[in-house]
């Protein structure tokens, strides 16, 4: 994966997770691995649920779900966020990001994600100084090299 995902773009992502939280109680997290043989909804949630996202005290996690080689992307939201958002409210976020996917900059792809969902999240779930803390690790989660 480091092949496709540099040092750089990890750290551009990483500095778009914070930047994005820093507006929302929501915690965004990403994974990136080589291949997804289902569909990647199903492997999002289940990806989603393996990095414990599901207990956060909202129930305001987002993942964003990349499988390089498979070339295939999702991104989900908790239960929490689903019960109050629209039923597109995925829709530009996703548009954004294959747009650069197809360019090749997974990197910007991602950051500029990333950064959307934490200003869509900001209306439902705004940032609070004095309540939010950080529930979920900031950092990139990279599967193994089996197929999924």
């Amino acid at each position: 994966m480091r092949d496709i995902i540099t040092e750089d773009q990890e750290k551009e992502i990483i500095e778009a997770i914070e930047q994005a939280e820093a507006n929302t109680s929501g915690e965004i997290r990403v994974h990136i691995e080589n291949k997804c043989q289902i569909d990647p909804l199903d492997r999002a949630v289940e990806v989603f649920a393996a990095l414990h996202m599901h207990q956060t005290k909202l129930r305001n996690g987002v993942l964003f779900y990349v499988a390089l080689k498979s070339h295939k992307f999702a991104v989900i939201g908790d239960a929490g966020i689903n019960a109050v958002v629209p039923p597109n409210f995925w829709d530009d976020i996703k548009t954004n990001v294959l747009a650069a996917f197809k360019n090749g900059d997974y990197g910007k792809g991602l950051s500029k994600g990333i950064l959307m969902a934490g200003e869509h999240l900001r209306t439902f779930f705004p940032f609070d100084a004095q309540t939010d803390t950080n529930e979920l690790k900031n950092d990139i989660s990279f599967g193994k090299d089996e197929d999924h």
